[in-house]
């Protein structure tokens, strides 16, 4: 579950959802909602690249995320969930190519996610709409392009196997490693 904003009092579509901290105890579901997140984040994206005016509110956003938030989610994913599934999936899920795929992708995101940030940090420093420059928005969507082909295996095919091979004692391990990566004790709730 997402936690519900009400609209933008600026008329902007959206942003980018704060997540129910609760989920963390159905750590799939929890995966599951920041794949959403990371959708948002890339509709944000795709606005930005056609921005025509400065406004550093939705700027500061995608720059936080790219931050704070997305690499936490990759950490939760290499050093958590990846690790698991290599554990428990039989050979004919034939999962560990598609791993292997996500994390050198992971990778290339970090680089590409740097450079994105590191444009619309300045962005915000000069004022600048970040649709004004042809490299930025080239940056920007393939970015969001990328972003969305990662999401989309990790929701089709990770997931869905992850729901068949982890045991309940591995959902309530990984749950409590999501809520330690976050200051949290087990089934702590709150913002």
């Amino acid at each position: 579950m997402i936690i519900a904003r009400g609209p933008d009092p600026r008329g902007r579509d959206g942003g980018i959802e704060p997540i129910d901290p609760e989920l963390m105890s159905s750590p799939l579901d929890f995966f599951f909602a920041e794949h959403f997140r990371h959708r948002q984040l890339c509709g944000l994206i795709d606005q930005l690249s056609t921005a025509t005016f400065f406004d550093g509110g939705p700027i500061a956003e995608v720059v936080d995320f790219l931050r704070f938030e997305a690499p936490i989610h990759i950490i939760d994913e290499e050093e958590d969930l990846f690790p698991l599934l290599r554990r428990r999936c039989l050979p004919e899920d034939e999962l560990e190519g598609v791993l292997g795929v996500l994390s050198a992708e992971h990778k290339a995101d970090g680089v590409l996610g740097r450079a994105v940030r590191d444009y619309l940090e300045h962005c915000l420093d000069t004022r600048a709409a970040p649709g004004s420059s042809l490299a930025g928005r080239r940056d920007l969507a393939a970015f969001a392009t990328q972003e969305r082909r990662h999401l989309a295996l990790e929701n089709a095919v990770v997931l869905p196997i992850a729901r068949q091979r982890l045991t309940e004692e591995d959902l309530t391990g990984l749950a409590r490693r999501l809520a330690a990566r976050r200051g949290r004790a087990p089934g702590e709730v709150g913002p």
